[in-house]
């Protein structure tokens, strides 16, 4: 079920199937990404308990080994519309026997929606309902609508992001995990860099440690048209590898894919995040539209 939300100044989209927004449009102009299978299924999942892949499949327990695919499995799940007004929306998920037997914890998770002027505020909340201390990651993972050059690539379009760095460490990425290496990203004096078709040939450009705490998308005219700001520790940049996709995606991240050879248990992951019984967590990203 797909529901509508409306400040006058822009217009979102939200599905209750994994949550996800699907549309934003201000002027008559569409942001968000298609999900043309072409090129990527999905606009802007929800990436829950985890984010990115483990290694091998499969992740510990006490001791206990699960298989789990990437991102976690709430992108695919029914979510509750639990509140609703022209301007906002609350959505949930709360475990089940079909999430337990894939991620022994009981917890709820709240996805809230809020139109602000040109802006649309993303809020989770992670509540630990159950028993034991939780560990968990969540992530964002939206794509925004980009303008390809003359030769069908992205060429032309920069990412801006928010720092005082002049360069910056990126993980390495080696689909799908996390490399144990990195490299610097040398910043232009505007605090950004240039896009082109070869820009994702490693994969997503990982930034740790909070780095940054924003990053905004400029076209070729040198207008930026999406600008993002988070409180994360960690943002991923990416579009598809070798398919001059005409989007890139803007991902905060509390959690990464697992590094090459780890074998720790899950509350060793990198980043990951712990919750102690009745805990909850609570955190936000807003993006706004020029």
């Amino acid at each position: 079920m797909r529901t509508s939300l409306t400040n006058n100044v822009i217009i979102a989209e939200i599905e209750t199937a994994g949550a996800e927004l699907k549309s934003i449009k201000k002027g008559g102009k569409e942001y968000m990404w298609c999900a043309d299978p072409a090129f990527w299924n999905r606009t802007s999942p929800v990436l829950f308990p985890f984010v990115g892949a483990v290694a091998d499949g499969k992740y510990r327990v006490g001791g206990h080994e699960y298989p789990m695919g990437q991102h976690g499995f709430a992108r695919d799940m029914e979510f509750e519309l639990e509140e609703k007004a022209d301007d906002c929306a609350v959505f949930s998920l709360t475990s089940n026997e079909t999430t337990l037997s894939k991620y022994p914890f009981d917890f709820k998770l709240t996805i809230s929606y809020k139109l602000d002027g040109d802006s649309i505020i993303v809020g989770w909340t992670v509540e630990n309902t159950g028993k034991d201390d939780m560990p968990f990651a969540i992530g964002a993972h939206p794509a925004f609508n980009c303008e390809l050059s003359s030769e069908g690539t992205l060429k032309g379009n920069s990412v801006v992001l928010k720092t005082d760095k002049d360069v910056l460490t990126v993980r390495k990425f080696h689909d799908p995990l996390a490399a144990n290496e990195t490299y610097e990203l040398t910043l232009k004096n505007d605090k950004s860099f240039e896009v082109d078709e070869h820009t994702f040939d490693g994969g997503a450009i990982i930034l740790e440690n909070s780095q940054v705490s924003g990053a905004s998308i400029k076209n070729a005219e040198g207008d930026v048209f999406v600008e993002m700001t988070f409180d994360a520790p960690l943002l991923g940049i990416w579009s598809p590898v070798g398919k001059n996709a005409p989007f890139i995606c803007l991902e905060p991240w509390y959690g990464r894919a697992d590094a090459e050879g780890f074998s720790g248990e899950l509350k060793d992951r990198d980043f990951e995040q712990l919750l102690n019984p009745g805990d909850s967590f609570d955190a936000e990203y807003r993006v706004s539209f020029k």
